[in-house]
């Protein structure tokens, strides 16, 4: 190959930034041009919402699906800074919708992160055909218009405020992504899930796309992953216990808690559901380890003692401990170590014995406090096993 084929220099470099780099590579981005991504736009721009209220600066995020296809996102908090108004405390109206790091608090374990890159609103910015924002702050009503990322007009002082909170509404551009409908079950199923791990969130989805079908979903729970844990088993038969066990506890050699909530229904599925703040982890990790290892210990031991199991009987196994077990583990960590780019897997390794421990400790507990509950639980996992067939 001649000198000239293989010709480079630096005039064969493109440089992207911003937009640019957003709308020539968007799955980078957002994970993909199909659903998936499409919803992407909503959580970037949902999490700021979301931030607010966890923060104790909102009381509530509405989500609303609209008639033409576009969707808003609003929260009641004070309203983001506009730097038109000379705001110049943390990052205003422009940057977050033009910059593709605006954060200025370190991540902790009060941090959520919706979107896949968790770079902002910028991203659904530059991936729509239409923005329009509106900030009401002290008094003030202000809007400003973007185009595929781009500033129509200035952000615009309209009139008066009567209240305080921002809102963003947008169109996906239909030039990028292959679907811009949005699935109303695929969205209510994360927003679900978020407000059953942070009790603190008040979350309505509502779907105005169909003119006299209008509904509207309200998540907020009290009972946080315990309620999760229930909800969950509506589909999984009658409980073998009506006890949700739950706990939560702070470690601080994984420098975060854990929360765990359990119970064991009577069909044969098991389901375990893991977070790490918040974020789904579908590939598990060593939280989920964690837990597995408790659980056994806790139910071996407590089997042993109860002379469930003698000195010659093998140990429950997984496969007959999660028989009808659902499971929500999550925790929420200062500096939480994910495995890959997609952070579906977690690696901190104090976490596996932080987790482990919590949940051996409460579970004896609540197996010692419980005997009938207990004994039905145990009962369950001996039938069919080689230690209950070697005593009949």
């Amino acid at each position: 190959m001649s000198d000239e084929a293989i010709g480079y220099d630096a005039a064969h470099i493109e440089v992207l930034e911003g937009r640019e780099a957003i709308r020539k590579r968007p799955g980078m981005y957002v994970g993909s041009t199909g659903e998936f991504g499409l919803h992407q736009l909503v959580f970037e721009v949902a999490d700021l919402a979301v931030t607010e209220v966890l923060a104790g600066r909102a009381g509530a995020v509405g989500i609303v699906l609209t008639a033409d296809g576009g969707v808003r996102v609003c929260d009641d908090g004070p309203g983001v800074p506009v730097e038109a108004a000379g705001h110049t405390r943390g990052p205003g109206l422009e940057s977050r919708l033009t910059r593709t790091v605006s954060r200025t608090e370190p991540d902790d374990r009060r941090s959520v992160h919706l979107g896949l890159a968790g770079v902002g609103p910028c991203v659904t910015n530059a991936l729509s055909s239409r923005l329009t924002a509106e900030v009401r702050r002290d008094g003030v009503r202000w809007v400003q218009e973007y185009s595929r990322g781009l500033a129509v007009t200035a952000p615009t002082a309209v009139g008066p405020a009567v209240d305080s909170g921002t809102s963003i509404a947008f169109r996906a551009d239909a030039d990028i992504f292959r679907t811009v409908r949005y699935s109303f079950a695929a969205l209510a199923q994360r927003f679900r899930e978020l407000a059953f791990l942070n009790r603190d969130l008040d979350i309505t989805l509502t779907d105005e796309r169909s003119p006299g079908e209008i509904r509207s979903l309200r998540f907020r729970f009290p009972g946080g992953p315990r309620d999760f844990v229930a909800f969950l088993d509506a589909r999984s038969g009658p409980p073998v216990h009506p006890d949700v066990i739950g706990f939560e506890r702070e470690d601080p050699r994984m420098a975060g808690t854990a929360e765990v909530a359990l119970r064991w229904c009577a069909g044969d599925e098991e389901q375990v559901q893991s977070f790490a703040n918040s974020r789904p982890t579908p590939g598990g990790g060593t939280h989920v380890a964690g837990f597995r290892d408790g659980l056994t210990a806790a139910l071996n031991a407590y089997a042993r003692r109860r002379r469930l199991l003698t000195a010659t009987d093998p140990d429950l196994g997984a496969d007959r401990i999660g028989e009808g077990l659902t499971a929500v583990v999550s925790v929420k960590l200062d500096q939480p170590q994910f495995l890959g780019a997609t952070r579906a897997q977690l690696g901190d390794t104090a976490v596996r014995t932080g987790v482990a421990e919590a949940v051996r400790e409460h579970l004896d507990s609540w197996l010692e406090a419980h005997p009938e509950q207990a004994a039905a639980v145990v009962r369950r996992m001996l039938q069919g096993s080689g230690a209950a067939g070697g005593r009949q």
